[in-house]
């Protein structure tokens, strides 16, 4: 495997940045939401209301992967335009800008399918697993049932990390700035309630269903969503975790612990083709509108070495009963009685 200098040098051509690109992109996908939740208010039928919320929930996706380059500075080459564009751009999925800075950039990036450190989808052992409460083996039971990707990240993340941090999570850290953030975050979610509420009253409408289509549904879509994507970002039968460093160290984890996830008729583009993950890895500062190209150069340098997984229901939940615990000691994914469900990994010290 060539070094991480080396391959992000084939990407140097594709990092580039433009300002106009970010703002438009950024100003479009709002203007989308904002139509789509007035939709929510104005229509008639019950189901279609139900169902611009919906799609309104895959907008707040598209905004959340603007403001994660942005947090990156990826997005643009001026950092204080970045940190105030990735503020507004997480507001509609309620994500406080300095906490995901901390947990993603800091800790995921940095010590990607590392256990102890990178908390993202991090295996359990039947160790860890039978020492749970009930409560907790049942909750780690619907995580990993193919059909809990949004109670994690709900659970998980954004509550225990993004929203209600531990003071243990943010160890020395200023707490100020993220009290500020999340306060922001707080207050957009007053006035978001508190506008589809005026609107119920001033056009006598149900309140439960207005609050329900344009708040609750657009927030379950997009936790769903979130959790769906991060699950298949990093967890496949071909995909190694590791609890010692130097071993982690030596499996390139940039390039061995992501998945490109493709998808048909070219359904990546509506995700602002976050899911070329591999690319992302590699080169934090190439923006989400050159992943396309970075990704098909990297496959075409390193043929066979990055884990491509069509995706389809039937690969996602064979995924989903495969991969409930890991082994470190023989290096495989297992089922929760600690039956082996992949094949051992080559893993040197």
């Amino acid at each position: 495997m060539p070094s991480r200098k080396t391959m992000r040098e084939w990407l140097l051509p594709l990092s580039g940045r433009s300002t106009a690109r970010a703002v438009i992109l950024l100003c479009t996908d709002y203007a989308l939401l904002t139509l789509l939740l007035c939709a929510t208010v104005l229509l008639d039928a019950w189901w279609a209301r139900i169902l611009c919320g919906a799609v309104a929930g895959l907008v707040i996706g598209r905004l959340f992967i603007i403001g994660h380059d942005a947090c990156h500075q990826s997005l643009t080459s001026h950092r204080k335009l970045n940190r105030w564009l990735g503020r507004i751009a997480f507001l509609p999925s309620l994500t406080a800008y300095s906490l995901w800075d901390l947990g993603h950039n800091t800790v995921h990036h940095g010590f990607t399918n590392l256990k102890g450190v990178d908390f993202v989808w991090a295996p359990l052992t039947l160790d860890e697993f039978r020492a749970l409460s009930p409560t907790g083996r049942l909750l780690q039971r619907l995580y990993r049932s193919g059909w809990g990707p949004g109670a994690y990240y709900f659970v998980e993340m954004w509550w225990k990390k993004m929203m209600f941090p531990s003071r243990s999570d943010l160890g020395n850290r200023q707490s100020h700035i993220f009290t500020r953030d999340c306060l922001m975050v707080t207050a957009f979610a007053g006035l978001w309630l508190g506008a589809l509420a005026m609107a119920a009253h001033a056009m006598q409408q149900s309140m439960v269903l207005t609050v329900l289509a344009g708040f609750v549904v657009p927030l379950f879509v997009w936790f769903n969503l979130m959790g769906f994507v991060i699950y298949g970002h990093h967890t496949h039968v071909r995909v190694s975790w590791h609890n010692e460093r130097t071993a982690w160290q030596r499996a390139q984890p940039f390039v061995t612990t992501t998945v490109h996830l493709t998808f048909p008729l070219k359904a990546g583009a509506l995700l602002h083709h976050i899911m070329e993950h591999t690319a992302h890895h590699l080169d934090m500062s190439i923006p989400l509108y050159r992943l396309k190209d970075a990704q098909a150069r990297l496959e075409e340098l390193l043929p066979g070495r990055i884990v491509i997984q069509p995706f389809s229901a039937a690969w996602y939940f064979r995924t989903a009963r495969a991969c409930k615990l890991y082994d470190f000691s023989r290096h495989c994914w297992t089922d929760f009685s600690g039956n082996a469900t992949s094949k051992p990994a080559a893993v040197h010290g």
